[in-house]
C-alpha cells in the first residue's frame, strides 16, 4: 500500500464521529475500557467494540490485557502528535481526565504485592526518563547500568530477583491513573523498601498506603525527584 492510500485509510479512520472522540478522549496518556469508551462515543458497547477493533487494526491504538480488563491507549506518540495538530486545526479544547478512585486509595495503595496509585506512577516515570528502566521486549523491563546501580545505591539488590520464578519488572497498568506503574519482582522488592524506610506505611485495614509528607519527602529526594529538606 502507498503513502497515498495509507493516508485515506488512516483518515477514514479518524473521520468517524465516535471514533474521533474515543481518540481523543485518549490523547491524556491515560487508558480506558471498551466500556468507559462507548459512553464516551455516546454509542452501545457492541458499537464501540467494532470501532476499538478498527482502530487497532488501523494502528491508531493498542490494546492491554490487565485481569479481567482489556484498556486500550494510542499507540504512540506520532499519534498522539498528529491527533493534536487536528485539533489545533478544529479549534476544540479538549477536557482532562478526572479519576473517581476515593483520594486515599488514589494516592499510593497495594496491587498484589507492589505499589499502586499516584505516587507509583510518578516514581515509574522518573526510572523510565531517567533512563533506569528499559524495554526488554514482551512487555517487560530490564534494569540498565545505570539503573541497577541507582537501586544498588538504595539497597535494592537486583541480583535474587532475577533468580526469582516470576516476572523481573513490567508495566502494570494502575486503575485508578490508567497509565503504568511498576510491577513484577522488582515492584514488589521497591515496595518492601519503602515500607523499610518508612516511605509509606501500609493500611492494616485496607490496601491503601499513607504517604506521611516527611516520608514522602525522603522518597522523592532518595529518587533524586526533590533536594532533600
Amino acid at each position: 500500500m502507498d503513502a497515498d492510500s495509507n493516508l485515506a485509510r488512516i483518515a477514514g479512520a479518524i473521520a468517524e464521529p465516535a471514533r474521533a472522540r474515543m481518540l481523543c478522549c485518549l490523547l491524556d496518556g491515560h487508558a480506558r475500557t471498551s466500556t468507559e469508551l462507548s459512553v464516551v462515543a455516546d454509542v452501545s458497547p457492541s458499537t464501540a467494540s467494532a470501532h476499538l477493533a478498527r482502530l487497532k487494526d488501523d494502528g491508531l491504538l493498542l490494546q492491554v490485557a490487565q485481569g479481567k480488563h482489556r484498556y486500550y491507549h494510542l499507540a504512540g506518540i506520532d499519534v498522539a502528535a498528529a491527533l493534536e495538530a487536528l485539533l489545533v486545526v478544529a479549534g476544540v479544547p479538549r477536557t482532562p481526565f478526572k479519576p473517581a478512585t476515593p483520594a486515599r486509595l488514589r494516592q499510593a495503595r497495594t496491587c498484589y504485592d507492589h505499589m499502586a496509585g499516584a505516587l507509583a506512577v510518578e516514581l515509574h516515570e522518573h526510572c523510565v526518563t531517567q533512563g533506569w528502566l528499559a524495554d526488554a521486549g514482551a512487555g517487560e523491563y530490564a534494569l540498565t547500568t545505570t539503573g541497577e546501580n541507582r537501586f544498588a545505591q538504595l539497597g535494592l539488590d537486583a541480583a535474587p530477583l532475577r533468580k526469582l520464578r516470576r516476572r523481573f519488572a513490567c508495566p502494570c497498568l494502575d486503575w485508578s491513573e490508567r497509565k503504568p506503574h511498576l510491577g513484577g519482582a522488582l515492584g514488589a522488592a521497591l515496595l518492601q523498601l519503602a515500607l523499610r524506610q518508612g516511605w509509606v506505611e501500609q493500611d492494616l485495614d485496607s490496601r491503601a498506603l499513607a504517604v506521611p509528607a516527611r516520608g514522602r519527602r525522603r522518597l522523592l529526594a532518595a529518587f533524586d525527584m526533590v533536594s532533600p529538606a
